[in-house]
């Protein structure tokens, strides 16, 4: 498995940023996804899920209303919409295959994107 996230940086609270993971090696399609982070000095926190059609999905409650996830399986790319961005959103996100708080359960594949969020 292998993951590149991109779309962090430092935006003002309210701000908005789209992050995207590209994946390889493995077959993209048939896996649901996942957006996990993690704040300095915490351990991993799961934040959304997308089924491998990408029909039905999930977001943790401090999310909802804010982020969207969505996927490109032509592009096996997935993605996090962050809308209304809170100084408690900063971390580094991380893409990783699996649904629900099972995806924040093992070391995430990738390097993660840093969002820092701070006026």
């Amino acid at each position: 498995v292998q993951v590149v996230e991109s779309g962090g940086g430092l935006v003002q609270p309210g701000g908005s940023l789209r992050l995207s993971c590209a994946a390889s090696g493995f077959t993209f399609i048939e896996y649901p996804m996942s957006w996990v982070r993690q704040a300095p000095g915490k351990g991993l926190e799961w934040v959304s899920s997308i089924r491998s059609s990408g029909g039905d999905t999930i977001l943790r409650d401090s999310v909802k209303g804010r982020f969207t996830i969505s996927r490109d399986n032509a592009k096996n790319t997935l993605y996090l919409q962050m809308n209304s961005l809170k100084t408690e959103d900063t971390a580094v996100y991380y893409c990783a295959t699996g649904w629900g708080l099972a995806a924040a359960r093992s070391t995430p594949p990738g390097q993660g994107t840093q969002v820092t969020i701070s006026s």
